[in-house]
């Protein structure tokens, strides 16, 4: 048996014997930790959706997820519509939103150093996320809706059941957009400009406009998905930053453009979180458990590679 098998099955069975530990022990912890990984995949898909097309690292991810959570909160707030149901008007927006970003700054540093292409997307973040910052300042906002609070009751356990429609979104996007890749003309094209655009644009692809339609696609999902975040969080010009460096994080874990393994790798992150949380002062160790598991997947997967 080969080394790299001997690591998956026991990389498995380590990963099924604590599945296992915490359905006995803290079945709250496995309920939470679905949850929590499907905000991480909702947010997360999207992103490698970019990299794996477009090839560039969008550190504004996060900044237009905040951008469409704000358009959600001022819909309800000026029209009274619900932030479930402003999700598609609002994602038509950020679609368009997304591709006037493309067209006016990401699509001129495509072939320039990655360095730069960096650079840009950090500046986007910053120039949305003070511009909202000035529009509606640093002050926290959130909506009280009464249906976040709906909560069930298995035996002995009690826990909000409203939070897994963050998971049950996850899927909707992964699904959707697998259909869309592998069914659609559209979609094959894009997994050919992905897999090598020069010779794309040989078969009479265009290039360019393939890599403006996929990221408005990502920022039209992030904007649907931004308006479920209202439901559940405050926000603030600054709450999408994290969500950023968490979502590179989890596609470089998964491997780029693999979006089953980018689910994968948040319902990794999510149970292991809920499961430090769920430890008697372990709440301020749950952030560092992320950057643990980055280190130890690369590494494991950088023994698999070197073997």
């Amino acid at each position: 048996m080969s080394t790299s098998k001997i690591v998956r099955i026991a990389g498995f069975s380590a990963g099924a014997l604590f599945v296992i530990m915490l359905i006995v022990l803290k079945p709250t912890a496995l309920i939470y930790g679905i949850q929590r990984a499907g905000i991480y995949a909702a947010i997360a898909i999207p992103m490698a959706l970019i990299l794996g097309i477009v090839h560039i690292v969008n550190l504004a991810h996060g900044e237009m997820m905040m951008v469409a959570a704000y358009l959600s909160y001022y819909l309800a707030r000026t029209f009274g519509l619900d932030p479930l149901l402003s999700a598609i008007p609002t994602g038509i927006i950020m679609f368009l939103f997304g591709l006037m970003i493309f067209r006016t700054t990401i699509q001129h540093t495509l072939k320039a150093p990655e360095l730069n292409q960096l650079i840009l997307t950090f500046g986007v973040a910053m120039v949305l996320s003070q511009t909202v910052n000035l529009i509606a300042t640093s002050q926290p906002r959130k909506l009280s809706l009464d249906y976040v609070s709906a909560s069930a009751t298995l035996g002995d356990i009690s826990f909000g059941i409203y939070d897994f429609v963050f998971p049950v979104v996850a899927i909707i996007f992964l699904i959707v957009l697998l259909l869309f890749l592998k069914r659609t003309k559209l979609g094959k094209a894009a997994l050919a400009v992905g897999q090598n655009p020069n010779g794309a644009q040989i078969v009479g692809i265009n290039v360019q406009l393939t890599y403006a339609l996929i990221f408005g696609i990502a920022s039209m999902l992030i904007g649907i998905f931004g308006g479920f975040f209202l439901t559940k969080f405050s926000i603030f010009p600054a709450v999408g930053g994290s969500y950023t460096m968490k979502s590179f994080c989890l596609v470089a874990m998964a491997g780029i453009g693999n979006l089953p393994m980018v689910a994968a790798a948040s319902l990794l992150l999510g149970i292991a979180e809920s499961s430090i949380m769920a430890v008697p002062h372990g709440a301020p160790w749950a952030p560092m458990i992320f950057f643990v598991l980055i280190v130890v997947v690369i590494l494991v997967r950088s023994f698999r590679r070197a073997s």
